[in-house]
């Protein structure tokens, strides 16, 4: 099993700037998640109710989403990973 922090080791504790952009990174994804979870919801119910060309429509929609839901996630690890090795 890995440990998060060696026995012993001291805890550095954010700064309030840090704090308020980490909540920040941490609502965007949360937001943008359950954006994304609709547009899924929407793409599935849409392969069996709608026309090809709607659900090209649906798809394109999803994927959009989905990829700014992926940057949100990518920016929110890089901002621990800095913070990690601080």
């Amino acid at each position: 099993m890995h440990r998060l922090r060696q026995p012993g080791a001291s805890l550095k504790l954010l700064s309030r700037r840090a704090i308020g952009e980490l909540g920040a990174l941490e609502a965007s994804v949360q937001l943008l998640g359950n954006d994304r979870n609709a547009a899924l919801r929407l793409l599935l119910a849409s392969r069996s109710a709608t026309t090809a060309p709607a659900q090209h429509e649906f798809w394109l929609e999803f994927c959009w989403i989905d990829q700014e839901y992926r940057a949100a996630v990518r920016r929110l690890a890089q901002f621990c990973a800095s913070h990690r090795d601080r």
